[in-house]
């Protein structure tokens, strides 16, 4: 065509062009034939036989040569060539063409629903979560087992292995034989009244039943006992030590009335353990607190002896020993949550998120009016020191807090700043302070200062005050009773009272242990049974059953329902303490 526009640059306008491409390509076809002479032809032809210069025909020739009886003459090949692994392009030539390959192919069709859809990928999720837990428990098992010894250790762990599959057997027979050794003891614990008690006046006995003691554990003092909330029988106890000059080890034993021989768990610690706690609705995770300033948490679940999750100086921890801990509600997310008190003045809260132990200060301890003037004219104020709390019952945020200068304060987990109310309590520091489990205005304390004191958080005053002649080390609230509590003195003595019978003095004073350099460290009730369990700094834990008089109901009367209940030990203690009261600080009907 003659009429082709195109636009000129240059000129800035369209120019019509007299010059057409006259070829026109219909057909290409690309080749494979190569030149002999050329790098790849004498590569080639190196690699079928054939000598450069020469046809396949003489090839046939020699063959012939060669049936008539005549050797052929050697070959002179010449040294192959090797290939350039940088050159790329060679290398599309020597590329391998797979056969094509004959699939068979068929269709299918199925309905899936949403819900099958989202349980195959929980089925995925539980398989990834088994094998990372299997990923876990082998490099414990690696530290344990010696790579060396070769041919004797596989023969010990096919022992091994062999013991496991008997272990359960081995416990029922165990519990079995010991029940038969401690028949009387059983015994005892069942069915034995005291009958005396009906000729004492209204005091009680403890009568001695089990000892608990574990032989790596008798150099260490019993520094925490607690029943399990599930498994009544079961009880954890924390092995430290309280003299802060000759701090070792820690050992943490659950032991059960069934088995008083041998602990049911062993957990060893580095630093001495000062305290623990069980969780209420997971009987499985007991939270412990060091004499190093760490916190840990152990599941009986697991199999290792280390604890499942610790806090660690780069995490955040105490500077001082946590002389307390106490699981507390989960939070919001549905994490677990416990607190912790120590001496260095902090009450911290832990969390558990994403299987790290994450803190935050809840309150930092201060004794009012002690500010010190520092350098510079900078104002100081003394930290508190921590020793004991313990939380309400009903009321989440509140809690009580008992501290080395004798002082107890009412605190709110909503102020961080400031307490509610201080009660200046003893003169010593307070060792435990423990709400009433039935009326929720009366809680206890007791000291070194030789005293147990009992409040109501509402007056400034204690209601009572009883001097036991010696350090009190312990105290505790009886399960069934609002007016039945225990104490324990460094003088091996155990003192009951029941203060519906006798608001003066202990209805029983018992002494538990030898004098001779052996303290009672820790006291707890069985919240089922009329147990209770005393522990002392020589490792040993003694199980002793309440007389009847120790744990008196109301009698039955002819025409009259026995009223149960926490109404009637409420009221019952509101009476004691109507007659304690003054006038200005009975509350108003």
């Amino acid at each position: 065509p003659q009429n082709i526009v195109r636009y000129s640059f240059k000129e800035r306008a369209y120019k019509p062009i007299s010059y057409v491409d006259q070829l026109a390509i219909h057909f290409s076809l690309d080749g494979n034939l190569l030149l002999r002479d050329s790098d790849e032809g004498r590569r080639q032809g190196a690699k079928i036989g054939l000598e450069p210069g020469n046809h396949r025909t003489i090839n046939v020739e020699c063959s012939e040569e060669a049936g008539e009886g005549e050797e052929p003459p050697p070959h002179s090949r010449k040294e192959q060539k090797l290939t350039n692994q940088f050159n790329f392009c060679e290398r599309a030539s020597q590329t391998f063409n797979n056969p094509v390959r004959v699939c068979c192919h068929c269709s299918l069709s199925m309905i899936h629903k949403h819900w099958e859809i989202y349980d195959a990928y929980v089925e995925e999720l539980q398989k990834l979560e088994k094998s990372k837990e299997k990923e876990k428990q082998k490099p414990l098992v690696a530290k344990k087992e010696d790579k060396p010894r070769g041919r004797k250790l596989t023969s010990l762990e096919s022992q091994s292995d062999d013991v496991t599959k008997v272990t359960k057997a081995a416990k029922i027979v165990e519990r079995m034989v010991n029940q038969n050794t401690f028949d009387d003891l059983a015994q005892d614990f069942k069915y034995f009244e005291d009958p005396a008690d009906e000729y004492r006046d209204q005091e009680g006995t403890l009568l001695p039943l089990w000892k608990f003691q574990y032989d790596k554990a008798k150099r260490l003092a019993v520094t925490a006992i607690c029943w399990n909330p599930k498994y009544k029988d079961l009880f954890a106890v924390g092995h430290g030590s309280y003299d802060f000059m000759k701090q070792s080890r820690g050992m943490l034993l659950l032991y059960t009335m069934k088995n008083p021989s041998f602990p049911e768990y062993i957990f060893n610690s580095e630093s001495g353990i000062m305290c623990l706690d069980i969780h209420n609705d997971h009987p499985y995770l007991l939270v412990v607190g060091f004499y190093d300033g760490n916190v840990a948490i152990y599941n009986l679940k697991k199999l290792h002896s280390q604890p499942g999750y610790k806090s660690s100086a780069k995490s955040g921890k105490h500077t001082d020993p946590v002389w307390q801990v106490k699981w507390q509600k989960d939070d919001l997310d549905n994490n677990l949550n416990f607190f912790s008190i120590s001496s260095d003045g902090r009450i911290v809260s832990w969390t558990l998120v994403k299987n790290e132990l994450v803190h935050s200060d809840v309150i930092k301890l201060s004794v009012e009016g002690t500010t010190m003037e520092g350098p510079e004219g900078l104002q100081l104020q003394t930290i508190g020191c921590g020793t004991s709390f313990d939380f309400h019952k009903k009321i989440d945020y509140l809690f009580l807090v008992g501290t080395e200068e004798g002082k107890i304060y009412k605190c709110s987990k909503s102020y961080s700043s400031q307490f509610l109310d201080t009660f200046d309590a003893h003169h010593m520091a307070v060792d435990a302070v423990s709400w009433n489990p039935y009326h929720m205005k009366i809680f206890i304390s007791c000291s070194s200062d030789w005293t147990v004191k009992i409040w109501d958080h509402t007056i400034k005053t204690p209601m009572f005050i009883f001097d036991l002649n010696s350090a009190v080390g312990d105290v505790a609230w009886a399960p069934y009773s609002s007016t039945i509590f225990a104490a324990v003195t460094t003088d091996g003595k155990a003192h009951v009272f029941d203060l519906s019978i006798n608001k003066y003095e202990a209805i029983c004073s018992q002494p538990v242990v030898a004098k001779k350099k052996n303290k009672i460290t820790h006291v707890q009730f069985n919240p089922i049974y009329p147990i209770i369990i005393i522990g002392d700094d020589r490792g040993h834990v003694t199980c002793l059953k309440l007389s009847p008089n120790l744990r008196k109901m109301p009698k039955e009367k002819k025409g009259q329902e026995i009223q149960k209940g926490p109404e009637v030990e409420i009221t019952k203690l509101d009476k004691l303490l109507n007659l304690v009261r003054e006038p200005a600080n009975k509350p108003e009907k």
